[in-house]
């Protein structure tokens, strides 16, 4: 490496923060930028590690010693064409990915590990500003045709690695964005939608054909798709979420998590709604019930729609500050983590159960009705049960909640049923060592296939569809191998 002595020599440091205060009255970015020398000090801490764990920790395989090489030699060009061999979004994984490959840093063992993320994040950026990303068209066409149904991470993956092929694509969306839930269901203060937007027309220029408010199996028969199309991608999300079926559930002031979030963005976009479908928590006090990233999104949005009092409340025990003797590295720390949303403000609290929404007379949601539980391992089989502790019954006054549970499965009826693909037994359409589905031409990938998972799975999941795609098609491909990743998910059921 460049600087043999860099990780001895510089501490961990990440951008810093816009003042919280200020933030919270836009919707712009959370975080400053670098400035080059900030970049190129904690690349210098990537060590010579001999077996690189980060690699392995990343789904996409980055060669992260690699542009963390160039970037400290101050060879950003070098840096970005690294970046890009092995992921298509690095500005989307280096602001929304929680970064695994940080978990399996060497540093990480008995330091703080390499900030990869947000070198990410500096890399991309600097490749746009000075221009070097570029559309990449084929030289050569196949003729060969192929639909992409979803365009969320694994969908626009997939397309522009075929797309790159020679192949002509089409990407279906049933909304009116091209992105999934990278437009829809991230916050803005996460990712601006103009980075999504300027991926989407390099994509364009590439020759991949977008269309938008089209419900593939609604709009256009399945029979109709596979009679146009040589190759298909399913590349939806797993959008079926998680619900709490108890008393008081249909009352006002009850959502799902994103219906909150899809509204928001769409409000920042133009879109109007009516006095009835408005979601604003504007002086009320919310409530978010799961403790995961959708959980924290949710906070932010409701910080700055100008919540009274937020409490986001998790069933399961807080997690350790640092590893147990069950986790160690290389694994994923399933420690506890404190986003910039709680940084801004609201409380959180575990081991809590809610029992019964309660309304007023009209429908309205007035307060939820709780309890502590406690998690006792069986010693006979190793596992834990929940049990709800003795009179430690409580409420909460909350004028709004979010369901932030995760999500079960793709959506089955439609398109799926319709199709007639097979599913696994977790509910996502089942798919071969190929990503095949039962069906001869249809290929599924992302979190339809995998379940719910992160970003950067899911954008391997579509590099690895493509390239098995191309392989149906051509007999042979010359697109980059990308590991299997169709293991079940090793993170929270609520991580993206």
């Amino acid at each position: 490496m460049g600087k043999v002595t860099g990780f001895m020599e510089a501490s961990r440091r990440i951008p810093a923060r816009r003042d919280k205060t200020a933030r919270t009255g836009d919707w712009q970015e959370v975080y400053l930028e670098w400035g080059d020398g900030d970049a190129r000090r904690q690349a210098s801490r990537c060590m010579d590690c001999g077996v690189p764990f980060c690699n392995s920790g990343c789904p996409l395989g980055n060669l992260i010693p690699e542009f963390n090489d160039f970037l400290y030699h101050g060879d950003w060009e070098e840096a970005i064409e690294h970046l890009h061999a092995t992921n298509n979004f690095p500005e989307f994984t280096g602001r929304i990915c929680p970064a695994p490959c940080e978990s399996s840093c060497t540093l990480a063992i008995n330091s703080e590990p390499v900030t990869i993320e947000m070198i990410e994040k500096a890399i991309a950026d600097r490749g746009w500003r000075e221009g070097w990303i570029k559309p990449e068209p084929a030289e050569i066409k196949t003729g060969k045709t192929v639909a992409v149904v979803g365009s969320g991470p694994a969908g626009l993956a997939a397309a522009q690695q075929l797309a790159r092929a020679g192949h002509a694509v089409t990407v279906f969306e049933r909304n009116e964005y091209i992105g999934g839930l990278l437009s829809l269901g991230i916050p803005e203060f996460k990712l601006e939608k103009r980075f999504i937007e300027r991926r989407v027309e390099q994509m364009r220029a590439e020759g991949i054909e977008f269309l938008v408010n089209i419900d593939v199996g609604v709009d256009i028969a399945h029979d109709e798709l596979l009679d146009d199309f040589e190759a298909v991608c399913l590349s939806g999300g797993s959008t079926v979420p998680r619900d709490l079926p108890i008393e008081g559930r249909d009352l006002k002031g009850v959502h799902f998590a994103m219906e909150f979030l899809t509204q928001q963005n769409r409000k920042l976009r133009g879109r109007e709604f009516s006095p009835e479908e408005t979601i604003d928590v504007n002086g009320k006090n919310v409530v978010i019930i799961g403790g995961g990233d959708t959980g924290a999104d949710c906070l932010g949005t409701a910080h700055r729609q100008g919540a009274a009092n937020i409490i986001q409340m998790e069933i399961m025990p807080r997690p350790s500050e640092t590893r147990i003797d069950t986790n160690p590295w290389p694994q994923w720390a399933t420690i506890f983590r404190t986003s910039s949303a709680h940084e801004e403000g609201g409380d959180r609290d575990f081991n809590v159960t809610t029992k019964r929404f309660v309304g007023d007379d009209e429908g309205n949601l007035k307060l939820l009705e709780c309890a502590r539980v406690e998690w006792v391992k069986d010693e006979e089989n190793g596992r834990f049960e929940m049990n709800e502790v003795p009179g430690s019954e409580f409420t909460i006054e909350a004028e709004a909640v979010f369901l932030a549970m995760g999500f079960m499965q793709p959506q089955h009826d439609g398109l799926l049923d319709d199709l007639g693909v097979e599913y696994d037994p977790r509910g996502n359409v089942a798919a071969d060592g190929t990503l095949k589905t039962n069906l001869e031409k249809v290929f599924a990938c992302g979190d339809m296939q995998r379940g719910q998972s992160l970003v950067v799975h899911a954008i391997a999941s579509g590099r690895r569809c493509a390239r098995q795609i191309d392989i149906f098609l051509m007999g042979s491909s010359r697109l980059p191998t990308v590991s299997d990743y169709a293991r079940p998910p090793v993170m929270a059921t609520d991580a993206r």
